[in-house]
């Protein structure tokens, strides 16, 4: 019966250029890869800033949106500070 010869050691080809030798590349960071700081909020976002939510919530309820964008931006500022995107 004809099969494979016992000696073969390996299956797969290396190809000219190829990363081959360098692993599994699927969840690690290459040499070229920058780490960004870890800007993920530490709270979820109802809970931060509690002091400017009071403010605006306040203003938006007695006077409107519209009156208290100083309000809105002071708490949006805030939030940011604490890491969220808004």
């Amino acid at each position: 019966m004809g099969g494979l010869p016992a000696d073969n050691t390996s299956s797969t080809l290396t190809l000219p250029g190829s990363q081959q030798d360098q692993g599994p590349l699927v969840g690690k960071p290459g040499p070229d890869t920058k780490h960004a700081p870890d800007t993920k909020p530490k709270k979820k976002i109802c809970c931060a800033c509690p002091e400017t939510k009071k403010l605006r919530d306040e203003c938006v309820v007695e006077h409107g949106e519209e009156a208290c964008a100083k309000w809105i931006e002071v708490h949006r500022k805030c939030l940011r500070a604490e890491g969220f995107n808004v």
